[in-house]
């Protein structure tokens, strides 16, 4: 099992856009093969700052989901409306 957490820093303008499109999506991410579920965080202090946390089968299935049309399509929407580029970890289980 993996886990993968995603920073992003989206500009102001774009939060309200931001939590109806996650909001739209978050059943086919989690439809996807491999994934057993995601969520979206936002920070307590910063309302600009938001995390996507998902859990998956391996480091297979997400690099799948990354390279998939679907989540070209979404990133492309998402990625111009950061403030400073993305950060991510995947994270096992010890």
């Amino acid at each position: 099992m993996l886990t993968r957490v995603v920073k992003m820093h989206l500009s102001a303008d774009f939060i309200a856009e931001f939590k109806i499109l996650f909001q739209s999506l978050q059943v086919k991410i989690a439809a996807f093969e491999g994934c057993q579920g995601v969520q979206l965080l936002q920070d307590e202090h910063n309302p600009e700052v938001f995390f996507t946390i998902s859990t998956w089968d391996d480091a297979t299935t997400l690099e799948n989901y990354r390279k998939s049309p679907f989540f070209q399509q979404t990133w492309a929407v998402v990625k111009p409306n950061f403030k400073s580029k993305a950060e991510a970890w995947s994270l096992l289980v010890p």
